[in-house]
């Protein structure tokens, strides 16, 4: 595990924020499904052991779009949530159009491709997508961590 930082995508990012608001939520938000409090507890357990949280634009805003499929009064309190997360994590800026030119772009999109641009062996991404995964490590070995991997330990 690096110590400086990783990545966090969309999905992990949902259940930190949901997590934060109340373990209780998670099973009960519609995209997060095949998380549990257990998965909550281990993404945190990894998130306190680095400096950084590194973020694109583009995750945060798929992230927003999936905590607002959730209805009041708890969309609100994901909104706080986030909006703290986005104040304590390093957002990093990847242009639309040199995520554009990522390979992987138009088999997972804009926000996957950012990612995988941005992403090193020293700020690896921490996932739950397979696909995503996969495409990191065709860069290099250590530069994705796939979270399903660390479940069991």
């Amino acid at each position: 595990m690096p110590r400086n930082g990783f990545f966090i995508d969309a999905n992990l990012l949902v259940l930190f924020t949901v997590g934060t608001v109340d373990r209780e939520l998670i099973a009960k938000h519609r995209r997060l499904r095949e998380f549990t409090a257990d998965d909550y507890h281990l993404l945190l357990y990894l998130i306190r052991r680095v400096e950084h949280v590194f973020v694109t634009p583009n995750t945060l805003t798929e992230t927003s779009n999936l905590l607002g499929q959730h209805g009041e009064p708890e969309r609100s309190r994901f909104f706080r949530a986030l909006r703290f997360i986005i104040e304590k994590s390093k957002e990093i800026v990847i242009s639309s159009a040199a995520a554009a030119t990522n390979s992987a772009f138009t088999r997972l999109g804009l926000a996957d491709a950012a990612l995988l641009e941005a992403v090193t062996e020293e700020t690896p991404l921490v996932t739950v997508d397979l696909d995503l995964y996969l495409a990191a490590v065709s860069k290099g070995s250590d530069t994705a961590i796939n979270f399903t991997h660390l479940r069991p330990l």
